[in-house]
């Protein structure tokens, strides 16, 4: 049975513009004003068919036919070209870049739910005009005027890829051990090292590499503060913006990876021959600072990779579990000679696809409220309102890239074992999702590092302001809705988790007072899921209240006030039903699932440093 992609558009726009109502928001920003909700309509429509259509059929050939390494030459698969040419003519790398230089000016959001589709229909080849865009960015926030006359143009419209570069093999996670160098050279510098693991580093369907480099500049200081960020073009640009001599940059091997095989993982060698030209952007060391930004926007980006993975296993296992017909009802297991049912109707599989559901729909709900925590961090005109959402997204950032990853790992997973054997077999996606999904914990800063500076810088910058805003935020709503009358049970027991969750952090500063900073470290990831279990939690009530909203207009507007009519309605309209199961998945999930951060608390509280201690021999 051939994979039949498809996107989940009824749920995107609910997310954008029922629950978040974002389209009510930017009309408050000036630079969205003019920008309608039947604009991002129209545009997502758009970016959903483009997926559908172009990137979905060429993933399992990319898959099939991987990179290739030939000659000093990185060659991805033919299909791949056309479909990035197409890509590229419709303006999506630059959805959400300043106009000024090309870009549609589009809000995060906007941006996200289109980079949501488009990593769904292939991870793989989302990643090359994925980071082009990030790059941009960084060149126009840090870079000279030159830089941004010469570079951010020609990025935005995809004809240059732009890439990250800063793993070597002796420094992965700790970035501050890196041994490239950089040697001042009149208006330029001359680099040279060897970076590993660098996505689309080269490849040959763009005319020229960006690559933004960090690098120490003789006689830096030690560590992360004597690093520095170099623009290193693979061809030199002359001032007219033409293509000059090659510079001194090569790629010396690709990597052959579990997933993402059509993604080129690249080797490259800077300054081999003592001749590669590097530019300064901004000031000496202070590269790391520069390299946040698009570090961080690429943690947004692979948090939606994990969010993507998700969503296209559980759709693609939503449909299998209707069509394939095994086995009879619960009630009737002992008739022989009862009708056979599809595998939807089994308690088990429903518990799946429930899990599946509450925690696709429930990271949507986490990584667009994100991405409009940017866009009113970037653009509101009210400086408070600025503060307060660049807070929010430092404080959301790791959870985002941490928390989508590892439990987009997991719905993956549970979409192989609703499709059974067959969820083994290359002949389903699943079995690509679930291998294409397990970087997005690894790679940006591996998951750990992601809890480690969720517990060890974010919250405890500006002396715990970031925390206490969210915890404020949470405990206000709680109580303005502790007594709904559908939901209070639910924002009842939000309540008892929020209190949990600041329970724990204060028993971690506690513990980092008093000079202990491995048992909070050895917690960290445990004490990011519970984060990540209590947001989604309060969204889930949030998209609860709206949908019994949206149901009971439903109702009146038909006139239907019994329950048996309204059961009746459920099960015939679309747009009833996508409400109700709304409001039933919400229920799951605070009942079934967020119910785990007990145990995670109880893990932490417990203070025991069994593990820890174990001497492995």
């Amino acid at each position: 049975m051939a994979s039949n992609f498809s996107i989940d558009k009824r749920d995107i726009f609910f997310t954008l513009f029922e629950l978040f109502e974002v389209d009510k928001i930017y009309k408050d920003i000036p630079v969205f004003k003019d920008q309608t909700r039947e604009d991002f309509e129209m545009i997502l429509s758009e970016a959903a068919n483009f997926s559908v259509n172009t990137i979905a059929p060429i993933n399992q050939v990319g898959d099939k036919n991987p990179v290739k390494f030939e000659k000093g030459e990185v060659i991805v698969p033919q299909e791949y070209i056309e479909a990035y040419r197409q890509f590229c003519e419709n303006g999506w790398v630059a959805t959400s870049g300043d106009p000024e230089f090309g870009g549609q000016g589009l809000p995060n959001s906007i941006h996200s739910s289109a980079s949501e589709m488009f990593f769904a229909a292939s991870i793989a080849f989302y990643m090359y005009p994925g980071l082009t865009m990030a790059a941009a960015r960084l060149i126009k926030a840090y870079g000279t005027e030159e830089m941004k006359r010469k570079y951010v143009h020609r990025l935005y419209t995809g004809e240059w890829q732009g890439t990250m570069c800063l793993t070597e093999p002796s420094a992965g996670s700790a970035v501050g051990d890196l041994k490239a160098t950089a040697k001042k050279m009149g208006d330029h510098y001359l680099i040279t090292g060897q970076k590993i693991f660098i996505s689309a580093g080269d490849h040959n369907m763009t005319k020229n590499h960006i690559h933004l480099v960090l690098a120490r500049v003789e006689g830096a200081p030690k560590g992360i503060k004597g690093v520095s960020l170099f623009l290193v073009p693979k061809y030199l640009v002359n001032d007219d913006g033409s293509l000059g001599e090659r510079n001194d940059v090569q790629c010396i091997g690709i990597e052959h990876k579990m997933g993402i095989k059509a993604s080129a993982t690249c080797t490259l060698a800077f300054g081999e021959n003592g001749k590669c030209i590097g530019y300064l952007i901004g000031e000496e060391n202070k590269g790391i600072q520069y390299m946040f930004m698009m570090m961080n926007e690429a943690r947004m980006g692979v948090g939606l990779q994990g969010l993507a993975c998700a969503s296209a296993a559980y759709l693609e296992a939503l449909k299998y579990a209707q069509e394939r017909i095994q086995g009879t009802s619960i009630e009737d297991f002992k008739n022989v000679d009862a009708p056979r049912v599809p595998i939807i109707k089994h308690p088990d599989v429903k518990k799946m696809l429930a899990t599946m559901k509450a925690y696709t729909e429930g990271m949507r709900m986490l990584c667009y409220q994100a991405s409009v925590f940017a866009d009113l961090a970037e653009n509101s005109p009210d400086p408070e309102i600025k503060e307060k959402n660049h807070g929010l997204l430092d404080l959301y950032t790791p959870i985002v890239k941490a928390y989508c990853s590892d439990m987009g790992f997991r719905v993956t997973e549970l979409a192989i074992q609703v499709f059974g054997g067959y969820g083994y077999c290359s002949e389903y996606p699943v079995e690509q999702y679930l291998r294409d999904c397990k970087i997005a914990s690894i790679y940006e800063g591996t998951n750990g590092i992601q809890a480690m500076d969720l517990l060890g810088r974010k919250i405890s910058m500006k002396g715990g302001l970031l925390l206490m805003t969210f915890l404020n935020e949470i405990n206000t709503w709680c109580e303005d809705n502790s007594n709904h009358p559908s939901f209070g049970d639910l924002v009842k027991k939000l309540e008892i988790t929020k209190n949990r969750l600041a329970e724990v952090s204060m028993k971690f500063a506690e513990l980092s007072m008093g000079g202990d900073l491995a048992y909070p470290a050895f917690c960290a990831t445990n004490y990011l899921h519970m984060f990540g279990d209590t947001i989604l939690g309060w969204l889930w009530i949030k998209a609860a209240i709206v949908s019994e909203k949206r149901l009971g207009e439903i109702f009146s507007k038909k006139g239907i006030t019994s329950d048996e009519a309204k059961s009746r309605e459920v099960s015939e309209n679309p747009e009833a039903a996508f409400y109700d199961a709304k409001i039933k998945t919400a229920r799951f999930y605070i009942n079934h699932l967020m119910t785990r951060t007990d145990w995670l608390a109880s893990s932490i509280l417990s203070l025991d440093r069994s593990g820890l201690e174990i001497n492995y021999i």
